[in-house]
């Protein structure tokens, strides 16, 4: 039993040191983020949170910000001309994705033709999720869904044959509703708070730091969606493997 808790224990600091650094500090691979994250001082507005430490170029933070913009031909105002206080959000949204190099817990294989890595189960806080509903529940959409279904034929998205354009509030009766299922379940809903350190922020004060360091470092060492042995195991480094 000794012996083996000397393993255990020269293993946690293996992991600690070589497989969270860079599960804490990664971009995905996908279409528009970069290999390494990094300074970039010329973010565009809302992407500007990440400056310090984006996984996003200057080009596709101000691409976040476009309608029909370069980075996937994505029309917002699909069923009429979306609010402004409700397009905030996704833009909002679309720079967390492009840019956070926080996101390593929850990053999986993908097997999409525009990226080999997405997201899946990312714990938005209770606040963030619930200000998204409030500020677009007034929004028209005609999908539960957006990243799939859509009619492309004309090269941008369109309502498939069929459907209907209504509020967000009928087709994601609660916040939960709307943050889980918008973007195949990239993110889940929580009622952890804002600063509670166990929630992702979209929004934050820059000159406070970035939450979401700390936030990724804890499910990163508790696990995500899998326990902390089982994260050890798939993370595990090949310089780690010799002390088993």
């Amino acid at each position: 039993m000794a012996a083996w808790a000397a393993v255990l224990g020269l293993l946690a600091a293996c992991i600690d040191g070589t497989v969270l650094g860079s599960v804490l500090n990664v971009c995905m691979d996908a279409k528009h983020h970069k290999t390494q994250p990094g300074p970039e001082e010329a973010l565009h507005e809302q992407c500007v949170l990440w400056k310090d430490n984006a996984c996003c170029t200057a080009e596709t933070s101000t691409g976040a910000h476009q309608d029909q913009s370069h980075l996937y031909n994505f029309n917002w105002n699909h069923c009429g001309e979306m609010p402004k206080k409700c397009r905030a959000h996704f833009i909002q949204d679309t720079c967390l994705y492009e840019c956070s190099p926080n996101l390593g817990p929850w990053i999986e294989q993908a097997d999409n033709s525009w990226r080999q890595e997405r997201i899946r189960n990312v714990p938005l806080c209770k606040e963030d999720c619930e200000w998204w509903w409030e500020d677009c529940q007034d929004a028209i959409t005609c999908k539960e869904n957006w990243h799939k279904g859509w009619n492309w034929t004309t090269g941008t998205n369109r309502c498939p044959r069929g459907s209907r354009c209504q509020p967000f509030r009928y087709v994601f009766p609660l916040p939960a509703d709307l943050c889980e299922k918008i973007w195949t379940n990239s993110y889940k809903y929580t009622t952890e708070h804002r600063g509670s350190g166990r929630c992702i922020q979209m929004w934050f004060d820059p000159a406070n730091g970035n939450p979401n360091v700390a936030v990724a470092k804890y499910y990163a060492q508790n696990g995500a969606d899998a326990s902390p042995v089982l994260w050890a195991v798939l993370l595990l480094p090949p310089a780690c493997w010799s002390l088993l």
